[in-house]
């Protein structure tokens, strides 16, 4: 991942962490990129009910996966994403931890 896309990944991580307005719209994006089948999808017309600045953070981490030639997720924040599927989707957190 180049150094805009990483930044802005970072920005939107830390955004679906917090406690803003935004950050449900912010980590709806994520989860979908990470997982939409079980995490629910994005629904495009949250860009405009998000600051300029994050819609903008949003366009460049879609941009740069549409480069790519092969999926690819964003495995190196396993961590932040799996807290962040904790904190807006904890039933499938709580059912992804139940054994086998």
């Amino acid at each position: 991942m180049d150094e805009p896309t990483l930044a802005a990944l970072q920005r939107l991580v830390k955004i679906a962490r917090s406690d803003t307005g935004q950050a449900r719209r912010v980590a709806n994006f994520i989860l979908a990129w990470w997982n939409a089948d079980s995490l629910g999808g994005f629904d495009i017309a949250d860009l405009f009910a998000v600051d300029t600045k994050i819609a903008a953070d949003m366009a460049t981490v879609f941009s740069w996966l549409a480069r790519q030639d092969q999926a690819v997720y964003p495995t190196d924040h396993r961590a932040e994403i799996e807290a962040i599927i904790a904190e807006w989707r904890p039933e499938v957190w709580a059912q992804s931890k139940q054994p086998a």
